[in-house]
């Protein structure tokens, strides 16, 4: 029984998937070349292909920077006392509403900026805060 058992599970989880585990490998190392991923320790690699999944945020709230805002002005004051006081779970959905991922690329987080300009609508009470994803600009209302 214990061969039996050897052999199946042998089977299962290397002999059925050596055909496209070995499909899968050859194309990634075409785009990827092995040589160049060695350089990296396996959590520096997950970092590489998953971005940082840990995040302080007030480093985040240190990088923003602002159109027709100053930092000192209440509807930023307001954000900011409001969006420190959400769960993390909250925070990475507005990290997915402002960069459409719940996280950041795999280079410092240092490096992560955004800004928060005022859309200027004639009646901001009409409008909700909105997102350029690409450029990483929220449009927050006054």
């Amino acid at each position: 029984r214990k061969e039996f058992v050897d052999l199946y599970v042998n089977y299962v989880f290397n002999e059925s998937i050596r055909k496209p585990f070995g499909d899968f490998m050859q194309g990634f190392l075409r785009g990827c070349p092995a040589r160049k991923w060695k350089m990296f320790l396996p959590a520096e690699l997950q970092i590489v292909f998953q971005g940082h999944t840990k995040f302080d945020w007030h480093l985040l709230e240190k990088n923003v920077t602002y159109k027709q805002y100053k930092k000192l002005d209440q509807t930023i004051m307001n954000f900011w006392t409001v969006f420190h006081k959400l769960p993390e779970e909250k925070k990475k959905m507005f990290l997915a509403f402002l960069s459409a991922s719940d996280r950041v690329s795999g280079y410092e987080l240092e490096c992560f900026k955004f800004c928060i300009a005022d859309p200027q609508a004639e009646n901001p009470d009409e409008l909700y805060p909105f997102a350029n994803t690409c450029s990483h600009i929220l449009f927050l209302p006054r």
